[in-house]
């Protein structure tokens, strides 16, 4: 049969684009992050591109919150959170995400991939004759969720409440509408006008449904994303948010009213047919959340070492997209190049940088995407910022005016 060569075919086709995915095997050691053993060099690297932005996953509190729980409640969930997999860990870690974005309820997923899908699709599938209006520049699980409900979509420019107000205007006022968008987006790290959206929504009686994904742990006075900070979230109807970024663990939620968060527990097979959040995992997600509502050091020192990246970046003459969050993109525009630098940087520097290429971002928009950390320390800084140059003038390319 001609399978097996369909797949190589297909394989060799991303190869040549320079878009094939290599997967650095880092081996993470607790309290010595943002360094990694990595296992391909056989020696220490420097992580620049976690998605643990805040260095939770090695905060003490959560380490002996997982190892406790471990021990009292054992390995796994043991079922579906309708068969037997319901601890008072989930019950807890849900009252806390509620009561962090002033909802009446939460509700727990397995990630934030599923979260999105499984409610976006829910609730655009069973409310009849729903349209949602999607911002163009949303992640893939919320798309999939929208393709997944069949509900008619209408995309609207990225950021651009004006020409959400157009679409909605196209629409019948009665016909029940989602808008769906996120906080903080993740290649650009560019911000969501988040008032701005819901008041065009609010005047054409449109549901709101807010990915916070990128901002939970590291905005606002208790950690509550962007929302929190510019104190808007009581006027979305839904919250999605992960726990395996700035809270360093793993797992998914939203949290709305206790009518929407039940409806979705119903309806969601990716909630009912999905096995729950191991105890230990719970209860790491359910310290990392406490510690950060009430802790504001691990926040004002991630903005001071993303200021500080950027400052030398610009002393440098190495260039990166401005935008107002922790998110810190160098373009590059060449998925060959692109990969070719990380290599460089990992090689020859022991700097881990993971090049972002298509389908995470358009053709021509490839880029390194740099996340430092609260752990981050200024002779690491320093250690990136001149291996960049040095990259910059290997490959002769342009630097920053």
């Amino acid at each position: 049969m001609w399978y097996e060569t369909f797949f190589r075919q297909q394989l060799d086709g991303l190869r040549r684009e320079g878009n094939y995915r290599v997967f650095a095997e880092l081996e993470r050691h607790a309290g010595q992050f943002p360094r990694a053993y990595h296992h391909g060099l056989g020696r220490e690297v420097t992580v620049w591109c976690s998605n643990d932005y805040l260095g939770m996953g090695q905060h003490p509190a959560v380490l002996d919150a997982m190892r406790d729980a471990t021990t009292r409640y054992g390995a796994g969930a043991g079922g579906t959170r309708n068969i037997s997999g319901t601890s008072p860990l989930h019950v807890a870690l849900e009252r806390e995400l509620a009561s962090l974005h002033g909802k009446q309820a939460a509700l727990l997923f397995t990630s934030g991939y599923m979260s999105n899908w499984a409610t976006i699709g829910t609730l655009a599938a069973r409310m009849p004759g729903c349209v949602v209006l999607s911002d163009a520049a949303n992640h893939a699980s919320m798309i999939e969720g929208m393709r997944h409900s069949r509900a008619p979509k209408h995309v609207f420019r990225h950021n651009d409440p004006a020409d959400l107000d157009r679409v909605l205007s196209t629409l019948p006022a009665g016909t029940p509408k989602i808008v769906a968008f996120e906080s903080v987006y993740s290649m650009d790290g560019d911000i969501a006008p988040i008032a701005a959206l819901c008041d065009v929504a609010d005047r054409h009686g449109a549901m709101t449904y807010l990915d916070e994904v990128h901002g939970v742990g590291l905005y606002g006075p208790q950690g509550g994303g962007i929302s929190d900070r510019d104190g808007v979230a009581d006027r979305l109807t839904v919250i999605e948010g992960t726990l395996a970024k700035g809270y360093g663990v793993v797992g998914g939620y939203i949290a709305g009213s206790a009518a929407l968060c039940d409806f979705v527990r119903s309806f969601a097979s990716g909630f009912i047919f999905s096995s729950a959040l191991p105890p230990a995992v719970a209860a790491a997600a359910l310290a990392s959340v406490r510690h950060l509502r009430g802790s504001t050091v691990e926040r004002t020192r991630h903005a001071e070492r993303v200021a500080t990246v950027r400052r030398r970046l610009d002393e440098a003459g190495v260039p990166h997209l401005r935008n107002p969050s922790h998110i810190v993109p160098v373009p590059i525009g060449d998925p060959a190049r692109c990969r070719a630098i990380s290599e460089r940087l990992l090689t020859g520097s022991g700097v881990y940088v993971q090049p972002i290429n298509y389908p995470t971002v358009p053709r021509g928009g490839e880029r390194l995407r740099i996340t430092p950390t609260p752990l981050h320390d200024d002779a690491d800084i320093e250690h990136l910022v001149r291996a960049l140059s040095d990259a910059w003038s290997e490959f002769s390319l342009a630097r920053a005016a």
